[in-house]
């Protein structure tokens, strides 16, 4: 045993008890020759033994795990405990014997539930029927009388232990005061007696405390998903009901003919005090609850401070009486299942031997059905937010809403690992929402070596946003780097503000071994070029020895001449929060030397909440709401748009093998054309002529005065042609 554990116990928080089958303690691991034992702390929970190297590391850091349902457990001498299952062993030691049999006797109980579970498993299969109001209350009530008559069975057990213990103990103290050897024979007999019934009443309770548990976990699910249906009835409800009371106020400023938005006064209530760190290297904020309030707090025009509630399906159309009707736009909220297909990885290495590496056919099984020029679009999922921010006054709350939109982007891709469909050379997409929310949306693959998308949205609700991605990718044996390239373009009609902004890095983990995860990492920095006011973003990458949140965002607010205005936190797959700054003091110095600025804040404020996923969301390729309907047919879109790539739609359906004939055709139709063209290119140099080679059909270079870069910009046409249903100028790509 190591120096470390020499001295130290390996006390459990608590024993078993009925109801719980989770028990906690130190132990010490096997590591290697040169380390030894070394303490960690163990977790026994749902059949499951799990270990940490300290209790802190619970929240966020697995060392090992271990299913008792498949393990054998042993016992060497008097301390140690060995754990095998499947290859895998775990060689344990505690501090004292009777620590070790303890830890023994709560593996053996729980390894006899897993097993039990796991053969009960295929009984709970008509739980997930779909169940009537009147069924859940029936099952309920009678689910609560068994349960009760449980607990009497627990009860009863429990009285008969007293009764037994007691006259054990009498037994006992009896023998102490015995000196005649015969006697105590006898009474040595009677004891053994009664402690076999004391041992007896014990089994009876042990079993009744099992079947207890099993019937509470057999309902548990059942009464879970009637929790669940009713209180998401009571959000949609509340959803309604908020969005038709906005809706009511709009009509209600229009008719008394006020269309400029009230101002607030300053707010009489008082706010928490926090304090943060600046933001340096490693932003990491700490705050401290003041002793005296503040108030600083107003009212912003644009809304500054609340929260965002999902888009609403409906709108309204006014005629000349000021009378309204509500119109349901429906839309489909979900797609066909994903199909369960084994991927074989030994087909696909046979296809690529003796191949060029761009010719090497790419299954479906890795996509999702939709293109990458629809993952582009959905940017726009939390477009509200840019519909505030044009609302707003203030350039630096507009900046607060710019930079909680830049990062609502990556919310969607938390469980996205599968890639979607390279676009082909011209393929477009558009996602026409004037009615509903008042945007429309044009990307078009403007380049396939490199491949580049360009795209355009214009609101008519005050903004105009566009940009172009190159998508570079580097493999490292493990994990995948992909690094957009390209600006982000947003500007504001009202105000003229324009901001750009660049994507961070986003990479795919355990690509050869294990589950694919993603994570986010690098910094954003988001430029007013109308007022030169900045907001420095920092995506910190996932550390397995770090004890901070997965997937934390933080960043700083800072106006031309770098005051810092507000903080912002949260991470990128849930929601972003911005305190006001009131006062700023310098601090101690870090712990690189370097002295820190400490923010005193007001509360922090939500900006952005990631909406819920749809149910059945993980057999749907974890889509969101609107990635469910970006693939949805729609009549009179263009002859390129990718809603009518035949692979994409079969591979929707569940017809992979029909998907991966068509995607091989397709590729191969895509570079045929190419070789025409490349053949076209000579020939036309031969002759003296500069050959331009493709040309997009929405798209034209221009050179930014901005940023100085040269990409692709909407040149119009697109819309018009919709209206006219004239697409003679397509080219046939499908």
């Amino acid at each position: 045993m190591s120096d470390q554990g020499k001295g130290s116990a390996s006390t459990p928080t608590g024993a078993l008890a009925p109801g719980s089958d989770t028990y906690k303690g130190w132990l010490f691991k096997w590591t290697n020759y040169l380390k030894g034992y070394q303490r960690r702390w163990f977790v026994l929970s749902n059949g499951l033994l799990s270990y940490y190297r300290t209790q802190a590391e619970m929240a966020h850091t697995c060392r090992g795990t271990i299913n008792l349902a498949t393990a054998h457990i042993d016992t060497e001498d008097a301390c140690n405990i060995v754990l095998s299952s499947g290859g895998r062993t775990y060689h344990l030691k505690a501090s004292t014997e009777v620590e070790r049999q303890r830890w023994v006797t709560a593996l053996e109980l729980a390894k006899a539930k897993a097993i039990r579970m796991m053969n009960d498993q295929s009984d709970d299969s008509g739980d997930e029927e779909p169940t009537t109001q009147s069924d859940r209350s029936e099952g309920i009530q009678g689910t609560l009388k068994t349960l009760i008559s449980k607990l009497d069975d627990l009860g009863t057990c429990n009285d008969l232990i007293a009764k037994h213990g007691a006259a054990l103990q009498r037994s006992l103290s009896e023998l102490e005061a015995l000196r005649v050897p015969v006697e105590g024979g006898e009474k040595v007999k009677g004891v053994n007696e009664r402690a076999t019934l004391f041992r007896i009443t014990s089994n009876a309770m042990i079993n009744a405390c099992r079947d207890f548990l099993d019937l509470a976990e057999t309902h548990s699910r059942r009464w879970q998903r009637a929790l669940q249906y009713e209180r998401e009835q009571r959000i949609h409800l509340e959803e309604t009901i908020e969005q038709l009371a906005k809706q009511h106020n709009s009509l209600e400023r229009a008719w008394r003919e006020a269309p400029t938005l009230s101002k607030g006064e300053a707010s009489d209530e008082d706010e928490d005090t926090e304090y943060f760190d600046a933001m340096e290297e490693s932003p990491a904020f700490i705050t401290v609850t003041a002793t005296e309030n503040t108030q600083h707090r107003s009212v912003s025009p644009c809304g500054l401070y609340s929260t965002l509630t999902p888009p609403s399906a409906f709108h309204i159309h006014l005629n000349g009486s000021w009378q309204f009707s509500l119109v349901l736009l429906e839309r489909r909220s979900h797609i066909p299942d994903k199909p369960n297909y084994s991927l074989n990885l030994w087909s696909i290495m046979k296809n690529c031997i003796g191949k060029e590496l761009s010719k090497i056919p790419m299954p479906v099984n890795f996509n999702e059905p939709l293109s990458m020029l629809q993952r582009l679009t959905e940017d726009l999922e939390y477009h509200e937010l840019l519909d505030k921010a044009a609302r707003c006054e203030s350039s630096l709350e507009q900046l607060c809403l710019v930079a909680a939109f830049s990062v609502s982007s990556y919310s969607t891709t938390v469980h996205r690992t599968a890639k979607p469909f390279n676009p082909l050379l011209g393929e477009t997409y558009e996602l026409d929402r004037l009615e509903d929310f008042g945007y429309r949306s044009l990307c078009e693959q403007v380049s396939h070596h490199p491949p580049a998308a360009s795209h355009h949205v214009i609101s008519q609700r005050g903004w105009t946003l566009w940009q172009e991605i190159t998508i570079a990718s580097k493999f490292r044996g493990k994990y995948l780097s992909i690094m957009p390239l390209g600006a982000i373009h947003l500007q504001f009609h009202s105000s003229g503000n324009h901001y750009v902004w660049r994507k961070v890095t986003s990479t795919v983990h355990n690509i050869i071994v294990g589950k694919l995860w993603i994570d986010q990492s690098g910094d954003i920095e988001i430029v007013n070029h109308r007022t030169k006011e900045t907001c420095q973003l920092k995506f910190s990458p996932y550390s397995y020895f770090s004890r901070e949140v997965p997937r934390k965002v933080t960043g700083v607010v800072s106006d031309s001449g770098g005051q810092a205005h507000y903080i912002l936190s949260g991470t990128w797959d849930d929601k972003i929060e911005s305190s006001k700054i009131v006062q700023s003091s310098k601090g101690g110095s870090g712990s690189e030397g370097k002295q820190k600025t400490v923010y005193q804040t007001l509360s922090p404020k939500l900006l952005w909440k990631k909406y819920p996923l749809p149910d059945n969301a993980e057999n749907m390729y974890f889509f969101s709401s609107l990635a469910l309907t970006l693939n949805e047919p729609e009549d009179g879109v263009g002859l390129t748009d990718s809603r009518l790539r035949p692979d994409q739609r079969l591979m929707e359906a569940g017809r992979w093998d029909e998907a991966n004939s068509e995607k091989q055709r397709l590729e191969e139709k895509q570079r045929a054309v190419r070789r025409r063209r490349e053949g076209g290119q000579g020939g036309e140099r031969e002759r003296g002529r500069e050959y331009e080679g493709f040309q997009p059909q929405w798209f034209h270079k221009r050179t930014n005065a901005i940023t100085g870069e040269t990409n692709f910009v909407y040149k119009g046409g697109y819309w018009e042609a919709k209206d006219s249903q004239d697409w003679n100028m397509c080219t046939e790509i499908f």
